[in-house]
């Protein structure tokens, strides 16, 4: 016997039940189609939201030179003046690379490898006392969640509205 979809009664909305909602929802978890809005707009959320937090990291240091070199030389770095320099124009490069999606996976490979450094000198957290291990853990695994959305525009490249695909076809 075959299933047969019932229509709503006027007044009561959309059935939820109904093969045009539930084909809206498994071509949203991935089934035949693609969702156009998402392809469009969410990867270029996501490059926004990424690439905040390395915008305004470089930008805090360019703003509080003194104190970010301290804190290097806490952790037992060398050349400090030379590393804040790098690290301070690789977040701002490398930022700006998501933000507009400029040579975005050059930019997303250039932050991911500077996050390996980065998470091993400062949030080795094994390192750490025990009251702040915890602290430490988190923004350890805060970076390899960097990394792994890094690591998705390496491969699958900005998506398209980005400079690096101006001029396709956003059909």
């Amino acid at each position: 016997m075959a299933t047969t979809w019932k229509q709503p009664s006027a007044g009561l909305g959309p059935n939820p039940a109904s093969p045009s909602a539930l084909s809206r929802l498994w071509t949203f978890a991935g089934g035949a189609g693609r969702v156009d809005a998402l392809d469009r707009y969410g990867t270029l959320a996501a490059r926004v939201l990424m690439s905040q937090i390395f915008l305004i990291s470089g930008v805090m240091k360019i703003m509080d030179p003194a104190g970010t070199m301290a804190q290097m030389e806490s952790r037992g770095m060398f050349w400090v003046p030379f590393f804040l320099v790098a690290a301070t124009a690789v977040e701002l490069a490398g930022g700006l690379s998501l933000l507009l999606g400029y040579k975005a996976r050059l930019g997303a490979m250039l932050l991911f490898l500077f996050l390996i450094p980065v998470t091993f000198t400062f949030h080795n957290w094994w390192t750490y006392e025990p009251e702040e291990q915890r602290e430490q853990m988190f923004f350890f695994l805060h970076n390899l969640t960097l990394m792994g959305g890094l690591l998705y525009v390496i491969a699958l490249g900005p998506g398209p509205l980005s400079i690096d695909r101006r001029g396709e076809s956003l059909s």
